[in-house]
């Protein structure tokens, strides 16, 4: 059994379509953080002095930063042979790919050092991941297979699992980690920017000496 269609070239271009999230993230918290004293913060009054507890729930509770969207599309080829029989699909794949700064690590609290006399807050930032892959598209071009060999739902698994870690490693080639990470990093500034801290973002605190409360 065989199909065939013409087969459009992969868009290598790099899509960018930075979503409104990283912006609606930061309005929300600051307008929360500024009128909403009770619910974030001891006290407002004068010049906020930060604790370590009110420093850590502000970064957890953006703990997956989504920052940076790009829609990728690429081509995909699954074969198998068996019995002498090859089965092969020809693909064109579209998809979504979110990424951003998992703070909340594998569920430890978030690492975090206060300079009260600086003004200063170091935050231990890891690197930017994928977060998501969502294929909105998946289009077969040529695509055959013979008696011995016919497709089978493990065949199906196998090509789901194939087209989410191209498109992921297409992404990454257009440089996605790297947009996220930016612009993660200019959000956690910003969070602390209206108590009058400033905020530096590291990979490591061991250079740092215990955190203040």
């Amino acid at each position: 059994m065989t199909h065939h269609e013409p087969l459009p070239p992969p868009d290598k271009r790099p899509p960018w379509r930075f979503i409104g999230i990283t912006l609606a993230l930061l309005v929300m918290a600051t307008f929360c953080w500024r009128n909403r004293p009770g619910k974030w913060l001891p006290s407002l009054e004068g010049k906020t002095q930060l604790t370590q507890s009110v420093v850590v729930q502000r970064v957890e509770s953006v703990a997956k930063l989504v920052t940076s969207e790009t829609t990728v599309r690429d081509v995909v080829m699954y074969e198998n042979k068996r019995l002498g029989s090859t089965k092969r699909s020809l693909m064109v794949v579209t998809g979504k790919i979110l990424a951003g700064i998992d703070l909340a690590g594998d569920g430890d609290s978030a690492n975090v050092r206060i300079d009260h006399a600086e003004r200063s807050i170091t935050v231990v930032l890891p690197p930017a991941k994928v977060l998501a892959v969502t294929i909105t598209d998946l289009k077969t071009y040529d695509e055959s297979s013979g008696l011995l060999n016919p497709f089978r739902p493990a065949d199906r698994d196998e090509i789901q699992r194939r087209v989410r870690e191209q498109l992921e490693k297409t992404a990454k080639e257009l440089d996605i980690l790297a947009h996220a990470d930016s612009s993660a990093k200019e959000l956690l500034k910003a969070l602390f920017t209206t108590d009058g801290y400033e905020v530096r973002v590291v990979r490591d605190l061991k250079p740092f000496s215990r955190p203040e409360g």
